[in-house]
């Protein structure tokens, strides 16, 4: 288990850690679904994965599922990297909308969060996935709720 000290980081120095070092020994949503941090700046943040077949729906396409929680956690991280060390959040709002389906064969999306509102109790972002084309997948609104946590 990693010996790094989470709760002292600020969100933004939490993201570019996670980025930097890809701990393998956190389980996460990330690593389950091969998430890569492309991208982490105060209030932005670009996740990549590469499709698989796993991540069919019957129809044989990537299940919304996976461009939700691509989003969300785009979304949510864009958000941790606006939070002081000790403060946490949770999404309590998350809106998608699918444009077009995206395959299952390897292709790389890409998911941008940019946050809109950082506030003391919410916050709120938004989201864009897009495949190796540039092509629109998915795009979400979120909002968030901070969790203070007071010693």
């Amino acid at each position: 288990m990693t010996t790094t000290d989470l709760a002292a980081m600020t969100g933004l120095e939490l993201m570019r850690w996670v980025q930097t070092e890809r701990p393998t020994d956190i389980p996460s949503i990330g690593r389950l679904l091969g998430m890569r941090f492309d991208e982490v700046e105060h209030g932005r943040v670009v996740i990549s994965l590469d499709t698989r077949p796993d991540f069919a729906n019957p129809l044989g396409t990537v299940h919304g599922g996976i461009a939700a929680t691509l989003l969300d956690s785009a979304m949510g991280c864009a958000v941790h990297t606006t939070l002081p060390a000790g403060t946490g959040y949770t999404t309590l709002e998350l809106k998608v909308n699918y444009i077009r389906a995206a395959r299952t064969d390897g292709q790389i999306l890409t998911a941008t969060g940019t946050v809109i509102h950082a506030g003391r109790r919410t916050a709120t972002a938004e989201g864009k996935v897009l495949d190796e084309q540039g092509k629109l997948i998915a795009h979400a609104t979120t909002t968030c709720m901070i969790l203070s946590h007071a010693g």
